[in-house]
């Protein structure tokens, strides 16, 4: 069992920045794809951003391209998103994920506000 615990989050301006942090308690971290998702109320999780388990590949959302930046550090068994030049409407619950084979892992999920 994989536990992700998620930081970093916030109330933030419009136009400011914020990085989140995913810690894995994982020591096979290098072998996981890690990925960001959110959920806004009143709407369904979606994607955010992934990586694959190297840190060589990232796919991104198109509402966040350019703006946002995923990495992993296996060494630190840790995952980041780093959220720059945020709107109003990236507010939602991000959640972080860790994928490998059949498995699949999620955090408990951290607040982003993002005000006007």
């Amino acid at each position: 069992q994989v536990q992700l615990v998620e930081s970093g989050g916030g109330l933030v301006q419009a136009g400011g920045s914020l990085r989140l942090s995913c810690a894995a308690s994982e020591r096979t971290f290098s072998d996981y794809n890690m990925g960001w998702f959110r959920q806004a109320p009143g709407k369904q999780r979606e994607f955010v951003a992934g990586i694959t388990r190297s840190g060589g590949s990232t796919t991104y959302t198109d509402s966040v391209k350019g703006r946002f930046t995923i990495s992993k550090d296996n060494d630190k068994n840790t995952a980041y998103l780093q959220m720059s030049s945020l709107k109003p409407e990236d507010t939602a619950v991000y959640y972080c994920n860790a994928r490998h084979s059949v498995y699949e892992y999620w955090g408990q999920g951290i607040q982003v506000t993002v005000s006007s």
